[in-house]
């Protein structure tokens, strides 16, 4: 009986110290680096919270897919890039119309990710399963796009090179951390 109670007990102890043991971390959100000609722009993704968005980021990331793109859309509130006519000035006036041709099909929107300054969203035309490739950095506030995009990532440096960026200006290359 005392070594039944003694394999009980040591069978308790273990599986007590398993459920303490250290959880391995998670991994860290990727960095997205663009190199404008204006400067530095270093965005953390937020994987946990839009996993598909940001895997679909990543995977145009492997192709190069930015590189050489120019920002499209400047506005007082936000600039806007990921168009692939973008490379093209004779192509100028179908800029924004255009993507990698794969929609992500999932709108991953979270109340706990709003559009502040430096926020980083996935642009559409109307229906947030249909964003695909176009990505927008917010210069300022804008709660009124709160879910309606999802906001897939944050600006953690470069925000002045954010400010400076005009249409016409280019990602000279883009690279993750």
């Amino acid at each position: 009986m005392r070594r039944v109670f003694s394999i009980v007990v040591a069978a308790l102890f273990g599986a007590v110290a398993l459920a303490h043991q250290a959880k391995p971390a998670a991994a860290p959100d990727p960095i997205l680096v663009l190199e404008t000609v204006k400067g530095t722009i270093e965005i953390r993704l937020f994987r946990s919270e839009a996993p598909k968005s940001v895997d679909h980021i990543l995977e145009l990331m492997k192709r190069s897919f930015y590189r050489g793109q120019r920002f499209h859309r400047v506005t007082a509130s936000l600039i806007q890039v990921g168009d692939p006519a973008s490379r093209s000035m004779a192509r100028q006036a179908y800029w924004g119309t255009g993507g990698s041709g794969t929609p992500i099909n999932a709108f991953e929107w979270s109340k706990k990710r709003t559009h502040v300054r430096g926020a980083v969203g996935l642009a559409h035309s109307g229906n947030p399963l249909a964003a695909d490739s176009q990505i927008y950095i917010m210069k300022t506030a804008s709660p009124s796009l709160d879910g309606k995009h999802a906001v897939v990532g944050q600006v953690t440096s470069g925000m002045a090179a954010v400010d400076k960026i005009a249409v016409t200006d280019e990602i000279k290359n883009a690279t993750i951390k």
